[in-house]
């Protein structure tokens, strides 16, 4: 039996054809831009810093023909940086900026976000811009704003003191710096974890309140027993946004630094890794002892979320 024969393109057929190729291009083209901008600046970057962490400077040659070259050299870059002192003292005190930083932001972040979301406050709109604003406020102005309040010689704190006679207010000084710094950091970062919290108290349903309130449920009761449970992967996410800025910690500290003598060079890993870097002028060491705290941060923050995950996991059964 004969099989008809194709019918021949028209015209049209043809600029369908064309328009359906353009659509089904049309993503790649939109996401182009951001996927170049990514693969320039993140991608390339992570690998370069790879590749130069596994290399070395070595004088080669002798008299007028010595030159400092860079050679394969494993891990010596890594031995170096994981048996330098003032590296992993830099993590110790982090440690302690952290426990100080963490609860506070996100305890304050926390009911700040339950005290608005009470059906009875006022001037809520307000509210929360005044609390988000500090957050747009860039660290190193932050830093030197909090830095001259800081200073026995022109912080307000400090006069008020001195006219009681009680002398000047040590913030810049051992151990008090500690809280000084994460201040900054509290003030600063108290509004943006506050507005993702009181987004996720926005999204749960208001019959929920309701029930509990006409079963004589008073608010304390339905923030502690209903809110702050199902706000859960609200706080998890919070924490975890906070862990990973702990860890990065650098503009604070850099800028106090010529205001104390409490700050040294080395305060925190990556006031280590620009010493190594543009101080010492070497990049091999730097890049290692980046890739080592790039490393510690994915370490901790998986293991945050499958602590947090477990446990959803067990109360769930």
């Amino acid at each position: 039996m004969a099989t008809a024969a194709p019918r021949p393109l028209t015209a049209s057929d043809v600029k369908r054809s064309r328009r359906r190729r353009r659509a089904l291009r049309a993503p790649y083209f939109f996401v182009a831009p951001a996927a170049l901008l990514y693969v320039a600046f993140m991608l390339v970057p992570i690998v370069y810093a790879l590749w130069l962490s596994f290399r070395g400077y070595r004088v080669q040659g002798g008299g007028i023909l010595a030159a400092r070259r860079q050679v394969f050299v494993g891990l010596s870059n890594y031995t170096d940086a994981v048996t330098d002192p003032d590296f992993l003292a830099g993590f110790g005190r982090l440690a302690l900026y952290g426990l100080i930083a963490i609860p506070l932001t996100l305890g304050l972040a926390l009911v700040f976000a339950l005290l608005l979301d009470t059906y009875r406050v006022r001037a809520r709109r307000f509210s929360r811009v005044a609390i988000f604003i500090p957050y747009a406020v860039p660290g190193v102005v932050a830093s030197l704003m909090w830095g001259f309040l800081y200073l026995p010689g022109t912080s307000p704190f400090s006069h008020i003191t001195r006219a009681l006679g009680l002398g000047t207010i040590p913030f810049l000084d051992d151990p008090q710096v500690f809280f000084s710094i994460a201040n900054i950091a509290i003030w600063g970062g108290i509004g943006f974890n506050m507005v993702v919290i009181y987004t996720a108290l926005r999204g749960l349903p208001a019959e929920v309140y309701e029930a509990a309130r006409l079963d004589g449920a008073s608010e304390w009761q339905i923030a502690w027993r209903i809110k702050i449970p199902l706000v859960a992967p609200a706080l998890v996410l919070t924490g975890l946004f906070s862990l990973i800025g702990t860890l990065q910690v650098y503009g604070e500290p850099t800028t106090l630094q010529p205001m104390t003598t409490s700050i040294s060079a080395t305060w925190v890993p990556l006031m280590t890794v620009y010493r190594d870097g543009f101080t010492r002028d070497n990049l091999p060491l730097a890049s290692a002892e980046s890739v080592l705290l790039a490393l510690f941060t994915v370490v901790l923050s998986v293991a945050l979320l499958r602590s947090t995950q477990r446990k959803a996991f067990q109360e769930e059964q």
